[in-house]
């Protein structure tokens, strides 16, 4: 038996790691495959390594073609024809066809807030042939390509056919794709590793690769995750060089990293992530809208961010229930999100609490959101809330937040989580404004002014009138108080210098990479 190194590779595995492999650390543990039934980011990222989308965004935030050739819009708006590009293939050896792209569309638009409204908005969703998407709408809806690009969970990922036809309720068990890479199932070990193989009949676009749109060179053998959920353990095997990349390096760990000449700690990302509180609005206390007001008027967002993040050089306060600095925030928040401890505690009283059970729940796999936690224990305690902390590893967090009981029947009151910039870039793919009760993202708030506003915003054709409605969405939810934001802050990634031509992304992109010898 080989020996056992810091990182948790054997020496036969850290040889062939040095090969034409890379090798890095997640986000956290893969514990399914089904990235349509979940938002969260492990899933979502797996996807990205063998599945491909019909449109793909760049770096800029420009809708591409990517499995589509091309695409026509009727002049009434109402027909919308995609064409396939040549050379699709699935990983089984069957061609993708234009039926299997409906299929994965009507299944991802079952689970996803856009995805939901363009259904809803499309008469009739075809393949007129073997290479033909056609969408006939009830009215125009100018955001079908932007919907068919969706970054963030779930992603609107093309399967064959026969997988899409999966009830959208129950996770699919097979992952084949026709991406990059192949999913090695037989390698698969849940909280150990996941190993992907270069899909050599994958056809990538003639053009650079640019954020997930563009030509997706392979040009390694296999890309593997380890997982290793001790960040002291994880920031270890980076230092030894026993792994390539790690993704998002525990922050408290970073001088160790950054006193290594041979890693860099270049982002994957350069737009960051706001971190959020999410209230439970089925279940008391926070089904009472004043109890969720209280904690917001509370938080003081330098707080979580010191707590999560450390350095001031990579945080800022970002009172806004959009992204900051994009077009859909108006800095609403600064005129209610004032730091008001008193006022907190007054308003639990007016809001009639009477000890209620709070439950939080907590992933200590993602030190950034588990530290927040520890900040809004610390404040509920201080707002006399009986509130507990319940810690669990990722996968256990995932499936326990989808979970509508009473906390004394295994519910939650109240979460984290973390949003990249396309998740809440508008109110089109932003899961925390989404407001239709038991079908919206965990938390299920019921609220029909939003969904109406979020529809209007969806519809609408003029920029001019989004971004009024958009103003008004953020001052109508900064009453209602669907979650609380945090602020932004942006992470390092950890790569070994011989890694090169990262691919800029909201995401880790595994294609483009080279390991120099």
């Amino acid at each position: 038996m080989g020996t056992t190194l810091v990182g948790g590779l054997s020496a036969p595995a850290l040889a062939q790691a040095r090969g034409n492999v890379i090798t890095a650390i997640p986000i956290s543990n893969l514990s399914g495959l089904d990235p349509i039934i979940t938002s969260g980011q492990p899933v979502r990222n797996h996807g990205y390594q063998i599945y491909d989308t019909l449109f793909a965004f760049d770096q800029d935030l420009n809708v591409r073609p990517q499995m589509a050739d091309g695409y026509d819009v009727s002049a009434d708006g109402k027909t919308w024809t995609i064409k396939l590009r040549a050379g699709l293939t699935f990983h089984d050896k069957e061609p993708v066809l234009a039926r299997d792209c409906v299929a994965s569309i009507r299944r991802w638009g079952s689970r996803d807030p856009l995805g939901q409204t363009m259904l809803q908005v499309t008469d009739e969703l075809s393949a007129s042939d073997d290479k033909t998407i056609i969408f006939r709408l009830k009215s125009p809806f100018g955001l079908v390509a932007q919907a068919l690009a969706k970054i963030g969970g779930p992603a609107p990922f093309i399967m064959p056919e026969r997988i899409a036809q999966t009830d959208a309720t129950k996770p699919i068990t097979e992952a084949i794709g026709s991406g990059p890479y192949r999913f090695l199932a037989d390698e698969w070990v849940p909280g150990d590793r996941v190993a992907y193989a270069k899909f050599e009949g994958y056809v990538p676009r003639n053009e650079p690769p640019s954020g997930t749109a563009g030509g997706k060179m392979v040009y390694v053998d296999r890309y593997e995750w380890r997982i290793i959920p001790d960040a002291a353990t994880a920031t270890a095997a980076m230092q030894q060089g026993e792994v390539d990349w790690y993704h998002n390096p525990d922050v408290n760990l970073l001088p160790i990293l950054q006193g290594n000449p041979d890693i860099d700690l270049t982002p994957f990302d350069d737009f960051g992530f706001v971190s959020v509180i999410r209230f439970n609005h089925l279940q008391p206390p926070f089904n009472n809208v004043k109890m969720r007001q209280a904690v917001m008027a509370a938080v003081t967002q330098v707080e979580y961010l010191a707590a999560q993040v450390g350095d001031p050089a990579r945080y800022e306060e970002c009172k806004s229930m959009f992204f900051c600095h994009t077009t859909s925030s108006t800095g609403t928040g600064n005129e209610v999100m004032l730091g008001d401890f008193a006022q907190a505690r007054q308003m639990i009283i007016e809001a009639g609490y009477n000890g209620e059970k709070v439950v939080m729940i907590s992933p200590t796999d993602l030190a950034w959101l588990h530290n927040a936690s520890l900040v809004t224990e610390d404040l509920l305690k201080r707002m006399g809330v009986n509130v507990e902390l319940q810690a669990m590893d990722l996968a256990t967090f995932y499936t326990r937040r989808t979970n509508t009981e009473p906390v004394d029947k295994g519910g939650w009151s109240v979460f984290h989580a973390g949003f990249s910039l396309t998740d809440m870039l508008d109110p089109s793919t932003h899961l925390g404004l989404q407001a239709n009760g038991r079908a919206a993202w965990p938390g299920w708030p019921t609220d029909t002014g939003l969904e109406e506003m979020r529809a209007s915003w969806m519809q609408a054709s003029d920029q001019t009138v989004r971004l009024q409605i958009a103003k008004e969405i953020e001052k109508h939810v900064f009453q209602t108080v669907p979650f609380v934001p945090l602020g932004r802050f942006q992470t390092p990634s950890a790569r070994q210098k011989n890694i090169t031509g990262m691919v800029k992304a909201p995401i880790p992109i595994s294609w483009n990479l080279k390991k120099e010898a």
